[in-house]
């Protein structure tokens, strides 16, 4: 990988998106195939099928099933170049600040890099760092496994909660029941996240704190929902203990970068676990963030996931854009949302072991796009990143699915699946790779009218039973869910975020839409909880909403 120096990238691209060459071409292009359909399209080329493939790093892509013919590509990879996304991935890979808003490097894929690999932040190779990291997560959680770490009072640990919020739980959730399958069944895992302290009290249901160990994960160590879920954790480890706090360094554990205030809550530093400000939230899950997943699954699958992740980096930076699987994964999307106006993407995994994919791919998705201005300020006159959602086939397909076949939005579809069961019984897995296969099939093609009535229907139940078709779809297959094809899977999100990004020419990697809310709270929360009346200086409607909380509060 190239070293670097600590150039700050300004932007992307000279001209504004819509004045580009390649995007008006596109513009023109859509008025010649937007109406097609992909029945005509697929009817024109017999190939279509095969050649609209591309296969990389063991996972297999089929985008023939979008409203795009060869001079679409051309003309989205053209507007890729001309937006200066290889000159982008090299300045990201290299360790340039291209997070121009906050000054910082954008390097996750320094999460991954081999022991050898030299990256630059500010004139320091990073990697060295990264596997220091990793190789005392490795100990730490050997000792958890084999039951060499013991609790306070000898027992051995069997459950481990993660509290987190944001990417700090939707990583290790993600990851852990994705995962599920390689993980040790002999110690119980569960996630701490809302603030709501429901979430709180079932996590800590029915264990026993002698053999609980809980993360905290937070950077700073003052994320509000993060750190009321630690001091709730505290209080009922303690008490479980008798009121011995000397209980606490025994079973807890940090993963942040901020030691004065991990010590201050009496966990041992020598058990915190730092991270970079060079690594986004959303795209933290390979980091220490990554403890439990490490905890479950051990060290070895988990550096199989970062080998993955690692392939898929290799290939994003190194592969031509005709047959580089982000770029055309990102492209896809682009050309969908801002071209055919798509507004959504569902995600369906095949593969209930993903059942958390899809939330996972929400935040790195629209936290990262979710963005009304380019990187110079400008207001955007196109859309950008479009609402990711979705389920696990085939549990969609008698939920949502009717909206999406035969609904007035169109919803382009990402299939995930693989070729094998981890858990195979009997034809289970034919069953459920042939909905795959039919469903892309009839979001394809649909059924006319014409076959509707040679099936003998009515001619009044005709209009009901007809299936427009035209419906685009991408399918992604893989021989197996690994931790190595998982990380794969992700990185290929994130590369594909990245190239929209790019080509709209917004910062990927802030998320200041976050923070007003966060602040407005920190107002609201003293007025909630003070015993005389308080002044309201809000809007009306929220001034009432205070005073009748106060009221349910008050039990009047």
């Amino acid at each position: 990988m190239p070293a670097s120096g600590t150039k700050v990238a300004k932007g992307n691209a000279a001209k504004p998106l819509t004045q580009l060459k390649a995007w008006k071409a596109l513009k023109a292009q859509y008025k010649k195939v937007g109406a097609m359909h992909l029945r005509d399209l697929f009817a024109a080329d017999p190939k279509r099928g095969k050649e609209m493939t591309v296969e990389a790093e063991g996972l297999f892509f089929d985008y023939s099933k979008n409203r795009v013919t060869d001079k679409t590509i051309e003309l989205l990879i053209e507007l890729a170049q001309e937006s200066g996304l290889q000159s982008r991935i090299e300045a990201m890979f290299r360790g340039d600040k291209i997070n121009v808003t906050e000054g910082r490097a954008v390097l996750h894929v320094a999460l991954r890099a081999p022991k050898g690999a030299r990256i630059l932040v500010d004139g320091q190779n990073v990697v060295p760092e990264v596997h220091a990291v990793l190789d005392r997560m490795a100990a730490f959680c050997n000792r958890v496994r084999s039951g060499e770490w013991r609790g306070h009072t000898g027992k051995r640990i069997r459950n481990v909660i993660n509290i987190g919020i944001g990417g700090s739980d939707l990583g290790p959730v993600m990851a852990y029941e994705a995962l599920k399958h390689y993980s040790d069944r002999n110690l119980t895992f569960r996630f701490v996240s809302n603030v709501d302290d429901t979430d709180f009290a079932e996590a800590v249901h029915g264990l026993d704190p002698a053999e609980t160990l809980f993360i905290v994960s937070s950077k700073t160590f003052t994320t509000l929902e993060t750190i009321t879920n630690a001091q709730s954790a505290r209080a009922w480890l303690v008490k479980g203990f008798g009121g011995d706090e000397k209980a606490v360094a025994k079973h807890f554990v940090a993963v942040s970068t901020n030691a004065d205030g991990v010590g201050k809550f009496g966990i041992d530093t020598a058990n915190m676990f730092g991270f970079w400000d060079w690594v986004g939230g959303r795209y933290s899950m390979d980091s220490a963030i990554g403890l439990a997943t490490m905890l479950a699954i051990g060290p070895e699958n988990f550096r199989a996931m970062l080998d993955g992740f690692y392939q898929m980096d290799e290939h994003f930076r190194t592969a031509p854009f005709e047959r580089n699987l982000p770029v055309l994964l990102g492209l896809m999307g682009l050309w969908n949302t801002d071209f055919l106006g798509a507004q959504t993407v569902a995600v369906l995994p095949y593969e209930q072991y993903l059942k958390r994919f899809p939330a996972y791919l929400q935040q790195l998705t629209m936290e990262s796009n979710g963005k009304h201005v380019t990187i110079a300020g400008a207001e955007v006159d196109y859309e950008t990143g479009p609402i990711y959602w979705g389920e696990p086939g085939t549990n969609g397909q008698h939920s949502f699915y009717q909206l999406i076949h035969q609904g007035t939005r169109l919803i382009p579809c990402d299939f995930i699946a693989f070729g094998h069961s981890l858990n195979p019984i009997g034809r289970h897995h034919d069953m459920l790779l042939a909905n795959v296969f039919a469903q892309s099939e009839a979001l394809a093609f649909g059924k006319t009218k014409k076959q509707v009535k040679a099936e003998g229907t009515p001619e009044w139940l005709a209009p009901h039973r007809v299936f427009e078709g035209n419906r685009p779809s991408n399918t992604i297959l893989a021989e197996r869910l690994t931790p190595e094809v998982l990380g794969k899977l992700v990185a290929l999100y994130e590369h594909s975020v990245f190239t929209q990004g790019t080509i709209w020419q917004i910062n990927s990697f802030d998320q200041w839409g976050v923070e007003l809310g966060k602040v407005l709270a920190q107002r609201i929360i003293p007025e909630l909880e003070s015993k005389e009346e308080p002044k309201l200086k809000h809007d009306s409607s929220t001034n009432n909403l205070i005073r009748r909380y106060r009221k349910l509060k008050r039990g009047k």
